[in-house]
C-alpha cells in the first residue's frame, strides 16, 4: 500500500485578508484572521514532518487545472468573472468567499492539484491520496463562489475521471461539517456517481442538506443526505457509517471513493458544533479503506476541506493521512484525552432516530 500526497507553498498564499472568523471587518467588527486562513494546512504540513509522515508519502506535484478542465463544471461566464479578479483583492467572490491577488492562479493550482491526485490512484502509482489543497471546494456552484471555495476541486477531478478514464462510477463520502451542495448540485441527476454527505443539520449553507433533497431524474436514490444533529460525537458518527454510509457503498459498488475530507466536525471548531476527535476520524477513515479494499482495490482520493481551529485539526489530519499510509508515527494527540471525556460522545436518543430515518434513503438505491 502507497499513499500519495499533493500539496505546494502556493496553497498557503491564497489571501482571504481580515475577518472575524467570516464576517467582513468594519464598523464595531474588529479585523481579525479570516477563519479559512493558511495556519490549519501549514501547520498539518508541519506536523507530519516534524513526526516523519511526510517522508513516508509519495509526492504528487500539482499543476493547473485547463480551462477545459474547470468548464466541465463551472459556466465560462464564471471561469473568467473568476479570472478578471485574479489581479485584485476582493472581500467577496460569491457567497462568503474572499479572494486575494493570484487567487485564480491558485485556485486553478488546487483543482488541478486533486486531478493529479485522482489520475495517480486511478493509473496505479499510488494505492490511495490525500490532497492537502487550498481554496476548497465542495461548496462552489457552477456559476457562484460559495463558502469559502472557487473551484468546486473534487467535482471537477470526478467528472475529469469519468470523462477520460476507464472510471465508470464514482462515490462521494463528504464528511465535513457543511453541507457538500456543490459536489450534490453537480451529480444530482447522475446515477453514476453516488454523492453521500455527513454534516450538521442547517450550518451551512442553510436549509440545504435536507434528507428529502435525494436526487432527481435518473439520479433519485443517489444522492444521500445525513444531517446530523448539532453536538454529535464520535457514536453517532460511526453509527452513521456503519448503518448508511458503508451499505450505501457496498451497494453502489464504485470504482472509486472519493472524501471531501473536513475536519470542521472537530470538537472547538469555531464554525461547527460537533464533537468529533482525531481517533474518530481515525475510525471512520478505517471504515471507508475497508469498503473500498472489498470494492474497488482500495482506491480512495481525500481533499481537503474544511476545519479551522489550528491547535486540534493537524492531529485529526495527521491520524488521517497515518491511517491511510498504514502508519504508526507514535503521535499522542494531547486534545483527545480532553474532547474523547466529553459528556454525550456515545450516540445519543435522538442521533439513533435521526439514524433510522436515514436509513430508508438506502431502499430507493438500486
Amino acid at each position: 500500500m502507497s499513499t500519495g500526497l499533493v500539496f505546494h507553498e502556493r496553497y498557503l498564499w491564497h489571501h482571504t485578508g481580515n475577518h472575524a472568523d467570516f464576517v467582513p471587518y468594519g464598523g464595531f467588527v474588529e479585523p481579525l484572521q479570516h477563519a479559512e486562513s493558511p495556519d490549519t494546512k501549514r501547520r498539518i504540513k508541519s506536523l507530519m514532518e516534524v513526526s516523519g509522515l511526510y517522508e513516508e508519502l509519495i509526492k504528487i506535484k500539482p499543476r493547473p487545472a485547463s480551462k477545459e478542465e474547470i468548464l466541465r463544471f463551472h459556466t465560462e461566464s464564471y471561469f473568467e468573472h473568476i479570472k478578471s479578479l485574479n489581479k485584485t483583492v476582493t472581500l467577496d467572490a460569491g457567497v462568503s468567499t474572499p479572494m486575494g491577488i493570484d487567487s485564480f492562479d491558485i485556485a486553478l493550482l488546487s483543482a488541478g492539484g486533486v486531478i493529479e491526485a485522482f489520475d495517480s490512484v486511478i493509473n496505479g502509482d499510488v494505492t490511495n491520496a490525500y490532497a492537502l489543497v487550498r481554496p476548497p471546494g465542495h461548496h462552489a456552484m457552477p456559476d457562484k463562489a460559495m463558502g469559502f471555495c472557487i473551484f468546486g476541486n473534487a467535482v471537477i477531478a470526478g467528472m475529469h475521471a469519468l470523462a477520460t478514464t476507464d472510471i465508470k462510477r464514482i462515490a462521494y463520502v463528504d464528511w465535513d461539517v457543511h453541507h457538500g451542495n456543490g459536489t450534490q448540485a453537480a451529480f444530482y441527476s447522475n446515477p453514476n456517481v453516488l454523492t453521500i454527505s455527513v454534516h450538521q443539520d442547517r450550518n451551512f449553507p442553510t436549509n440545504s442538506g435536507l434528507m428529502k433533497e435525494n436526487g432527481e431524474n435518473e439520479g433519485i436514490g443517489y444522492n444521500i443526505n445525513i444531517p446530523l444533529p448539532p453536538g454529535s460525537g464520535v457514536g453517532a458518527y460511526e453509527a452513521t457509517f456503519d448503518r448508511i454510509v458503508i451499505p450505501a457503498l457496498n451497494k453502489f459498488n464504485p470504482d472509486l471513493i472519493v472524501v471531501p475530507c473536513g475536519f470542521d466536525g472537530g470538537a472547538g471548531d469555531p464554525i461547527g458544533r460537533q464533537m468529533m476527535t482525531s481517533e474518530g476520524f481515525g475510525s471512520l477513515t478505517r471504515k471507508v479503506m475497508v469498503a473500498a479494499d472489498d470494492l474497488c482495490k482500495g482506491k480512495i482520493i481525500m481533499t481537503h476541506e474544511g476545519g479551522y481551529s489550528a491547535a486540534t485539526v493537524p492531529f485529526f489530519a495527521h491520524k488521517v493521512i497515518e491511517t491511510m499510509a498504514g502508519k504508526d508515527l507514535g503521535v499522542e494527540d494531547p486534545f483527545q484525552k480532553i474532547i474523547g471525556r466529553l459528556g454525550q460522545q456515545e450516540l445519543q436518543p435522538h442521533q439513533d432516530s435521526l439514524i433510522k430515518e436515514a436509513e430508508d434513503l438506502l431502499l430507493k438505491l438500486k
